[in-house]
């Protein structure tokens, strides 16, 4: 199974994603951005946006996870922001098609909240105005975002909160 934290940045998607790790049997975090970092190097010629819009990414992305779990089974927890609606469509029929059941939830702040902690973080400095720019196609996708997935409304609470609701979610 994959847990996908979806969601625009200053949502919570990584915090969360490693007290969901330590909480769910046999989970594990998939970073998929590391898919995105490995193609830079390789397609620096194909110049994008963003390394979602090179069709690899998403291909590499389905691909890396159906091994990793053919591999050693268990849930992968992957806290990745996926705005463009077809680019989750195409990954989300590759797991299909690869047969792994994937429960997609939105981690949801509002936008003073997520500004704060986009403007208050210290460990990724360098990227604050991309994030920042970025909450106007955040906005953009929440209506697509809100038939595809479960939102959970990180504004008023912590991590461990917010994990504990998506365990109780998906565990039996």
């Amino acid at each position: 199974m994959i847990i996908w934290l979806n969601g625009t940045f200053g949502a919570g998607k990584t915090t969360t994603s490693k007290e969901l790790a330590a909480i769910v049997p046999k989970a594990r975090i998939f970073d998929s951005e590391q898919v995105g970092y490995m193609l830079r190097h390789v397609l620096e010629s194909v110049p994008v946006k963003d390394f979602q819009d090179w069709r690899p990414w998403r291909a590499l992305v389905v691909e890396t996870a159906t091994q990793i779990l053919g591999y050693v089974g268990g849930v992968l927890v992957v806290p990745q922001s996926v705005l463009v609606e077809r680019y989750w469509t195409e990954l989300s029929a590759g797991f299909a098609a690869a047969g792994i059941p994937v429960r997609h939830f939105v981690l949801h702040a509002d936008q003073d909240t997520l500004t704060r902690r986009i403007e208050s973080d210290a460990v990724e400095t360098g990227a604050r105005q991309w994030r920042l720019d970025h909450l106007t196609a955040y906005e953009s996708a929440r209506p697509w975002l809100s038939r595809t997935a479960e939102t959970v409304d990180t504004t008023n609470l912590p991590p461990d909160q917010v994990a504990r609701s998506i365990a109780s979610a998906v565990l039996p």
